[in-house]
């Protein structure tokens, strides 16, 4: 059985299931084993993890009052939906908005890859290439933000540092917004989801595209990134205080286990925090060389486990709202048996998205798509609903071919 205990509670003889600490690339060679000495649970500790799950069937118990994985899970998920509540505001169609969200996707990615490359080489980063694409990014968010979202979901693994500053650009210019923030602070914002990985040219290549976990010294070197970013775009001319911060400050966590200044609660500016909760969410949902990603609606519920600890619940929850219970792309079951693909967000509710059902689970065959209004009553393209989420991959499915995504 698998149960959730307190670092604290960790002993030699329990078998480690998940460290639950995903976004980490942590040092040990495994993620699951049995603890065989005091020196692992100090190096768990000194990670910065405050709990985590054992597999009670293969080492030692603990006591009843642990909760189980699926008891923790089911909790999870209860917050959620009552979370869940307040009405969205949607200026036109996912699928209107998805053409014109493919070519900036495609502008943005190509814009990342120059930056970079310019900062292996030792030149100037291209500061109008970078703002010019922030604000395509951002007319792109007003009209829609669920069709660059979705397109961000689509990932080759080989190009991940170059598609993973464009999602926490993205990311982070739809949370500005839905928080609220002037035009000019959504900017800089974006500014700081692009740049923010900017660092990690300065890490040799065989430690950043390793197929493997690292070792304590490449952990070490892999740590450098944010000081090494933010010494980079300092010497931008007239770079803003904000992307600098994110730069920085993306990996702190608010319990004051981040790096690579260990702050702690306030000490962590709101963009820093709001950085470090799209920069894990993206990590964790995406396929990498050494690991495959989670489904979108799995990570937004591993986020909302951590914020106990790692990160601000009340925005992590904002963030949520942000990109709906079921992102756009994530594939879902419904209660008739059929799998569907989320493509748009429904202004009343984030547990009633439109969909487009693909798949029968009870024929276990393709199905010819059919768009479904879940927030419609019967007769009127609804009477479906949702009773989980489903893993691409387990299927086969490639859910970008139904957000008009390239395949």
């Amino acid at each position: 059985m698998i149960k959730k205990i307190p670092v604290s509670s960790l002993k030699t003889g329990m078998y480690l299931h998940d460290l639950n600490v995903g976004w980490m690339d942590h040092p040990f060679v495994r993620s699951q084993f049995t603890i065989t000495t005091e020196a692992e649970i100090a190096k768990i500790v000194q990670l910065g993890v405050r709990e985590l799950y054992i597999d009670t069937s293969r080492g030692l118990d603990v006591g009843d009052d642990a909760p189980t994985a699926a008891e923790v899970k089911a909790e999870i998920e209860a917050q959620i939906i009552k979370a869940a509540e307040e009405p969205l505001l949607i200026r036109v169609s996912a699928a209107e908005e998805m053409a014109r969200a493919r070519k900036v996707h495609q502008q943005a990615h190509k814009v990342v890859r120059s930056v970079m490359n310019d900062v292996r080489l030792g030149q100037a980063v291209q500061m109008d290439q970078v703002e010019e694409v922030v604000e395509a990014i951002t007319e792109s968010i007003l009209r829609n933000a669920g069709a660059l979202i979705g397109l961000s979901g689509i990932k080759d693994k080989d190009e991940y540092t170059f598609l993973h500053s464009v999602s926490v650009c993205t990311l982070l210019v739809t949370f500005a917004r839905s928080m609220g923030m002037d035009a000019e602070s959504v900017r800089l914002a974006g500014i700081g989801g692009l740049l923010h990985d900017t660092g990690k040219m300065k890490v040799p290549n065989e430690i950043l595209n390793k197929p493997g976990r690292f070792t304590d010294e490449e952990f070490a070197i892999m740590k450098t990134h944010p000081e090494e970013g933010w010494k980079i775009i300092r010497e931008i001319p007239g770079m803003h205080e904000v992307p600098l911060d994110i730069t920085l400050h993306h990996h702190e966590r608010v319990d004051g286990s981040g790096y690579p200044h260990k702050l702690k609660g306030d000490e962590i500016s709101q963009f820093a925090k709001m950085a470090a909760i799209v920069d894990v969410y993206d990590a964790i949902t995406s396929d990498r060389c050494y690991h495959k990603g989670m489904p979108a609606p799995e990570g937004l519920r591993k986020l909302w486990e951590w914020s106990k600890f790692h990160f601000d619940p009340a925005l992590v929850q904002a963030f949520m709202r942000t990109v709906g219970i079921y992102p756009v792309g994530s594939l879902v079951k419904l209660e008739s048996g059929r799998l569907a693909v989320v493509i748009d967000q429904n202004e009343g509710s984030l547990l009633t998205p439109k969909v487009k059902a693909i798949f029968s689970t009870k024929s276990n065959a393709y199905i010819p798509p059919l768009e479904i209004d879940l927030s419609k009553p019967m007769g009127k393209g609804g009477a479906d609903k949702i009773t989980g989420h489903e893993d691409p991959a387990k299927w086969k499915i490639d859910t970008g071919r139904y957000l008009g995504a390239p395949t």
